[in-house]
């Protein structure tokens, strides 16, 4: 068999399945070829879900005449220059690979132009051969237009989804790109419809609120921190905010739209103690650590990375989330007539890409370094004279782990301070309504059904569930006494037999200390049969048998070398449930107050071990509104 080499053409096809897999990866690379080159204002418009027509429009620095062509090479880029360089990555793009594959799929038409010069170029380019290139009037910046997407590869093609499908797909990146960069303005089109525009005003929120609503953005929680060279800056949002799949766990490394499984499984473990089982939940978070830290060369679509220092990722992701879930107020609020959204109004409309530079002189005169272009400082100062609210210091965060100054309205002077840091935070445990100092100003009301306490604080009206809260408050007991190395065993009389499986008999082995460190004491007795003699103190109501021997059965279906308990954990949650006071089972009112004692206690008394809400709130206001004393 003759071994052959293939030609160009074909070379740059195959390559282009790795780079090109539907009409979202042009419009991605194009998209990020934008922001790189400087750009202020971007355009994406697509007919047909992107396959009929793609075109991305910017008004950054344009591609110099002689350039233009070598830009459609295979691997010619202007971001890197040697092997070296890809441990220093500093860019959206770096492979040098679009140009030439989109070009290899479709049909391409460039129009680009930089400052300098007094025309620009027109490019057309077809299945990788050169149609045309000739001088053309335009403005500053560059447009390319992809029409008929692997219209030569029908293989291809026919893969593709439906165009409702495929616009769906382009439609989230966009709206992701468009919060990250909110110091771009973004205008998408769909066929002649506008699905999305942004100020470019350097305001996260702002974009959030245009893209998921009201209800979301009440929702979000800002969250910033920093550690060993790596920071992190975005928003989450409350437990009550949730999914049933992880496609709002949005996650940017250094500018790149990513998917990981250490970030998602260090936000999961997080909001593990606040969410119930197959809920996920919402956050939108931006990473920033050294280029040496993270390899972003994994695939050709830059959608993986790996972490040097996956266990250190892990570690200060899963902390700073968890210090502002535990630092801030989680209490539901019920609201029995909730009022009217007020209608967004834009601040001002975004501009056309081929606009001259934007509020070009605002950020110098105001004093700041250039890194933070997007943010015009003085015209929050001024807004803050005329308006009698605070400014929220959400409209601050441009640059991926760069807190940047805020402006803030006191009752004599305008001050700008640093943003919150995670030591602030924590802070916010001593402001909570549910904290051990506010407990002497609640009034038991009584109980509803055996079940339900009514509180009274203020002009708020709570309700605890008496069986959820007893589990939650037997569950951080436990755990308490477990990390202190307190636990106390309870001694069963009689012992219970039981006889084990060989595979039953090896775990049993392999984690006697595991169990014996939560307060299980087990012996061999003859053969396969075991003693259980005793079980952790307070959980004594429990079928002991079936508890122990479905730890036994979930610990040997995990991998030999994991060395955490975390399974044994999550069956203590379900021992709280069984052993804890059932709704229905009647409490007394000093009974009813030592259980409230202990729940204000916690870090979080806001959710059982399995998510479930302890707690919730209602306020004088919404009863006001509910029986029409006011409207």
């Amino acid at each position: 068999m003759e071994i052959r080499v293939l030609d160009e053409a074909t070379v740059n096809k195959i390559a282009a399945g790795e780079v090109i897999e539907r009409p979202l990866s042009i419009v991605k690379e194009l998209t990020e070829n934008a922001i790189d080159a400087g750009a202020t204002a971007i355009t994406v418009e697509i007919k047909g879900g992107g396959i009929d027509f793609i075109r991305v429009t910017d008004n950054g620095h344009g591609i110099e005449k002689e350039q233009v062509r070598t830009a459609f090479l295979p691997h010619a880029t202007s971001k890197i220059r040697s092997a070296e360089d890809l441990f220093d990555i500093r860019s959206l793009g770096f492979r040098g690979e679009a140009l030439s594959t989109i070009a290899a799929v479709s049909q391409v038409e460039m129009i680009t132009k930089v400052a300098s010069d007094l025309t620009g170029v027109r490019y057309r380019i077809d299945g990788g051969k050169e149609l045309s290139c000739e001088e053309i009037g335009c403005g500053d910046g560059t447009t390319i237009i992809a029409r008929n997407l692997f219209y030569h590869v029908p293989a291809r093609r026919k893969f593709l989804k439906t165009a409702t499908t495929e616009t769906g797909y382009i439609t989230e990146f966009i709206q992701k790109i468009a919060i990250e960069r909110s110091d771009i303005a973004f205008k998408y089109v769909v066929g002649s419809d506008t699905k999305l525009v942004t100020t470019g005003n350097g305001s996260v929120k702002d974009n959030i609120y245009r893209v998921y609503g009201r209800d979301i953005c009440d929702a979000l929680l800002s969250v910033t921190g920093s550690d060993n060279g790596m920071s992190v800056t975005g928003y989450i949002a409350r437990p009550v905010v949730a999914r049933n799949n992880r496609s709002q766990e949005i996650f940017f490394v250094n500018g790149h739209a990513v998917t990981d499984r250490i970030l998602e499984k260090a936000v999961e473990a997080a909001y593990k103690p606040f969410l119930m089982q197959h809920r996920f939940p919402f956050v939108f978070i931006f990473l920033s650590l050294d280029p040496g830290m993270v390899d972003m060369n994994v695939h050709p679509r830059k959608t993986e990375v790996k972490f040097s220092l996956g266990t250190a990722v892990y570690d200060f992701i899963e902390s700073t989330v968890e210090s502002v879930l535990k630092g801030t107020e989680l209490l539901s609020r019920v609201e029995l007539a909730p009022d009217k959204a007020e209608e967004y109004i834009p601040e001002k409309e975004a501009p056309e890409p081929f606009e001259k530079t934007r509020n070009a002189g605002s950020h110098a005169d105001a004093g700041y370094p250039a890194k933070y272009t997007g943010v015009n400082i003085i015209d929050h100062v001024e807004n803050a004279l005329k308006a009698s609210e605070k400014i929220s210091e959400d409209s601050f965060f441009v640059e991926v782990g760069t807190p940047l100054p805020v402006v803030r309205e006191t009752a004599d002077e305008i001050v700008m301070e640093t943003p919150q840091t995670e030591e602030k935070q924590l802070d916010l445990f001593e402001e909570r309504l549910i904290a051990p100092q506010n407990k002497p100003d609640f009034r038991i009301v009584g109980c509803v059904f055996d079940t339900y306490w009514m509180i009274e604080y203020k002009d708020k009206l709570i309700m605890i569930d008496q069986h959820a809260a007893h589990e939650k408050v037997m569950y951080e007991r436990f755990v308490k006494e477990y990390r202190e190395k307190k636990v106390v065993s309870q001694y069963i009389n009689p012992p219970i037999m039981l006889t084990l499986s060989p595979r039953q008999e090896q775990t049993a082995e392999r984690y006697a200390d595991a169990f014996a460190s939560l307060g299980f004491e087990l012996e061999r007795f003859e053969g396969s049969d075991y003693v259980l003699r005793a079980v952790p103190s307070g959980f004594m109501k429990l079928e002991d048998r079936d508890v122990f021997t479905g730890l036994i059965d979930e610990l040997g279906e995990m991998q030999e070398d994991t060395a955490n308990v975390s399974v044994i954990h999550d069956r203590l949650a379900q021992m709280s449930c069984k052993a804890a006071v059932k709704g229905g089972d009647r409490l007394s009112l000093m009974e009813a107050d030592e259980l409230l004692t202990e729940l204000f206690g916690l870090d979080n008394p806001y959710n059982c071990p399995h998510g479930r809400p302890t707690m919730v709130e209602f306020t004088e206001r919404d009863l006001e509104k509910f029986f029409k004393r006011i409207v």
